[in-house]
């Protein structure tokens, strides 16, 4: 079956079984064809708690379907792909959660969205990329906090908030991989281009010291979702973009008139990409691959995201 025969076989079953398809900004293009709302993690989550969709096909990877699984328990959320997980989840498990909060007795946990539903049951909050640093913010100055499980966001986060916080080493296998090298090649080439920047890359700590020393101008470190919110309100026309190189797709659809860079060609979600019309066409037809979280893990994890939920993005 050619691409837009699965297209329309997919949009035929959608309306059929009263299905809407989330996908994040990393994904396919043609994904984004079939896609109902395409977003960051948190905007994700907000469609889902808010649909009216009786099945939820989540084009991302497990833990964001995890975690519309534990805001709709009376959905059906499908993922196209079980084995598309995420490296940065992967590096921190409830097991090793709990031995760190008994070491630090009293302490609040902040967890990255970017977790499993059990790391998440033991968190206090739950945060995304977008609204980090106002969480940490909102935790009275007097706690200590323990931020994980990506180091290169947390690092963001304490020097943005002044917080003191416990950092767990983890990473994402795509973020770690920028360097201060990428950027400063890119901008001999591009001079006038502006810097977006996740602040899950492994060079934001450097620029933003780059930023404080007046080493580096026009450049903001943003979610993707303030990634494509940036790109529409931001005079410049031509942007050097540091996260997944899929977004850029999303980009050149919103705005095709400007140019985007990227910051390093390779910088690719192999989880991400497991994601095709084919298995979105086959969780349809099948109804398999269904995500399900124990309710006990779903309650406990569900205070947390709530709490993620209620806080606004930083600007």
């Amino acid at each position: 079956m050619d691409i837009l025969a699965l297209q329309k076989r997919i949009q035929q079953l959608k309306r059929e079984k009263n299905a809407v398809i989330l996908a994040h900004n990393y994904q396919r293009p043609e994904i984004y064809d079939v896609a109902d709302f395409i977003g960051d993690s948190l905007e994700l989550a907000q469609q889902a708690a808010k649909t009216k969709a009786e099945v939820i096909v989540f084009c991302g990877v497990r833990f964001m379907a995890e975690t519309a699984a534990i805001l709709c328990p009376d959905k059906t959320v499908l993922l196209p792909d079980l084995s598309a997980g995420c490296s940065l989840a992967e590096t921190i498990n409830a097991k090793q959660l709990k031995q760190w909060q008994a070491e630090h007795p009293g302490s609040v946990t902040v967890m990255y969205v970017n977790t499993s539903a059990e790391v998440k049951a033991l968190a206090d909050y739950c945060c995304t990329s977008s609204n980090a640093v106002r969480v940490v913010q909102s935790i009275p100055a007097d706690k200590e906090i323990l931020f994980g499980p990506d180091m290169f966001l947390g690092a963001y986060v304490q020097r943005i908030t002044g917080r003191t916080m416990h950092i767990w080493p983890g990473e994402c296998h795509v973020h770690a991989g920028f360097r201060q090298e990428h950027l400063t090649k890119l901008k001999i080439v591009h001079p006038k281009a502006e810097l977006i920047l996740h602040p899950e890359c492994g060079c934001v700590s450097q620029c933003l010291v780059m930023l404080n020393n007046k080493e580096l101008d026009n450049a903001k470190i943003l979610s993707t979702g303030g990634m494509m919110k940036e790109i529409k309100q931001s005079p410049n026309t031509e942007f050097i973009i540091g996260t997944e190189t899929g977004i850029i797709e999303r980009m050149k659809r919103t705005l095709p008139t400007k140019q985007y860079i990227p910051l390093k060609v390779d910088a690719v979600c192999k989880y991400m990409k497991m994601i095709t019309l084919d298995k979105v066409l086959l969780a349809l037809e099948n109804n398999q691959h269904i995500i399900n979280v124990p309710e006990g893990i779903r309650i406990r994890a569900k205070k947390s995201i709530d709490k993620m939920l209620k806080i606004l993005p930083h600007p």
